[in-house]
């Protein structure tokens, strides 16, 4: 029967086979009748396929009974298809420009949405590239089973058939597509882009939570957008409308752009105000945006020295983190720190050397150690206390302008050292490319005075053996 359908010359031909030999249709022909169907259609003068207005060929043949015969046996016995056979029927029908709203591909999109667990990831790919619509994108980015795994393939997919639908998909599904792609680190630019398109066109509709949620992606992958020399401008007129009325989304739109090297001026007026700082700090989440704040104001001090307006007050600083990340410590047993700890330990001892040593403004560094000019590493009880690392403890009075003094007055002797283990959560998705939060990390780092020693996970993990390490 496949090879019948296969080398049919004729629309009615297939219709013929599959509809006058019942017994000897399985599921799988199904699909491969449609498939057909759409090949020969495309060969014939006339509207396009799925024109369905009676007009022409196309038209003519989805109004035949034979094909609505064919509908009726896939729409009747779909529920024993295999995956396989719904999924690819469901492509056909696609392809052969059904409208979303015929019972045949309402029956095939209900049937994929109560299979999604038990779809591999080429059939997720195919069903929801067919479907693309708001509602198919948003069960799927809702579904926790597809939110908690990593689909590389459909995302690459997704990458060139978005663009083109993305103008019809609601600000929550779009932002379902953003938390999932930040969460997996997926540095897809087509993909970052069309969202970034998105939030241009969209931005003055959309309020400050569902911003933040599609600002997020691109300081997490290290990325700017195609489109930023429009998009950062705009986000910060539509911020400085808004920035008093969801405060926390204010400030994590603010860092996200920090991230990304771009210092809106107007706004950070506003948020070091008297007044947003007065409703911040009265507000249950006082402390997170203290936090932000503090990071936010540190950045200033070493990346936006141009600026003259206010700022932060110092009796409100506070540490940005105050020990390891979280990713860190979830994946410590993943992490290579154990084997460079080890190693550390054997090569120059452990008097020579601070582990997880927190700097202001609150970075956790793996490693800090002292080399001298000859380029030997010193214990700790040789450095001079004032050229040691300020305290992390005293975040209250620190200074970052005098913290860097502090720490390159004698050069000439000796300079710190943040040894960095950069494991592969710390990068994004198969790339080289540092995550947003931890480049501004290093970048604050080497103005602070330090020098920064790389470890990337893709040459520790070539090593064997602690002699090696």
């Amino acid at each position: 029967m496949k090879r019948l359908i296969e080398r049919s010359r004729s629309v009615g031909e297939v219709l013929r086979w599959v509809t006058q030999n019942p017994g000897k249709v399985s599921a799988s022909h199904y699909p491969i009748a449609l498939h057909k169907l759409g090949q020969l259609l495309q060969q014939q003068p006339g509207p396009p396929v799925g024109a369905g207005d009676g007009r022409g060929p196309a038209g003519q043949v989805l109004e035949q009974p034979e094909f609505h015969a064919l509908c009726q046996a896939i729409v009747s016995g779909c529920a024993k298809f295999d995956n396989f056979s719904i999924v690819n029927c469901l492509y056909a029908a696609a392809a052969l420009g059904l409208p979303g709203e015929s019972p045949l591909v309402r029956v095939l999109e209900d049937e994929s949405r109560s299979r999604l667990g038990r779809f591999n990831q080429k059939d997720v790919s195919m069903v929801f590239s067919s479907e693309a619509n708001n509602k198919a994108l948003e069960a799927i980015f809702s579904s926790q089973l597809f939110y908690e795994n990593r689909q590389e393939r459909f995302i690459r997919s997704m990458a060139e058939w978005l663009p083109r639908k993305a103008e019809n998909l609601t600000p929550y599904t779009m932002a379902l597509i953003a938390k999932y792609v930040a969460r997996h680190r997926l540095r897809e630019p087509r993909l970052l882009d069309t969202i970034a398109n998105f939030l241009l066109k969209r931005g003055e509709q959309l309020d400050s939570k569902v911003i933040q949620k599609l600002v997020f992606p691109f300081s997490r992958m290290n990325y700017r957008p195609s489109n930023h020399g429009e998009l950062f401008p705009k986000l910060e007129a539509i911020l400085e409308q808004k920035a008093g009325s969801s405060p926390l989304a204010t400030v994590n739109i603010l860092m996200s752009m920090f991230q990304l090297s771009h210092f809106p001026q107007t706004v950070l007026h506003q948020v070091f105000s008297p007044g947003f700082i007065t409703n911040v700090m009265s507000s249950p989440y006082a402390l997170i945006v203290r936090r932000y704040l503090s990071l936010l104001d540190a950045a200033v001090e070493l990346e936006f020295r141009e600026y003259s307006g206010p700022r932060l007050d110092p009796r409100y600083r506070v540490l940005m983190f105050e020990h390891a990340l979280t990713a860190d410590e979830a994946n410590r047993k993943y992490s290579y720190k154990g084997l460079v700890a080890e190693a550390l330990r054997q090569l120059v001892g452990e008097e020579c050397y601070r582990q997880d040593e927190v700097l202001p403004p609150g970075y956790c560094t793996d490693f800090l150690l002292w080399i001298n000019r000859s380029g030997t590493v010193l214990p700790l009880s040789r450095v001079p206390a004032a050229s040691r690392a300020p305290p992390a403890t005293s975040p209250v009075t620190m200074s970052l302008r005098s913290s860097v003094l502090a720490l390159t007055s004698d050069l000439q002797d000796f300079a710190p050292v943040v040894l960095s283990v950069n494991d592969k959560w710390h990068y994004c998705q198969n790339s080289d490319i540092l995550v947003g939060s931890r480049a501004m990390r290093d970048r604050h780092l080497r103005l602070l005075g330090y020098c920064l020693v790389q470890l990337p996970y893709t040459e520790l993990e070539k090593v064997s053996g602690i002699e090696e390490a």
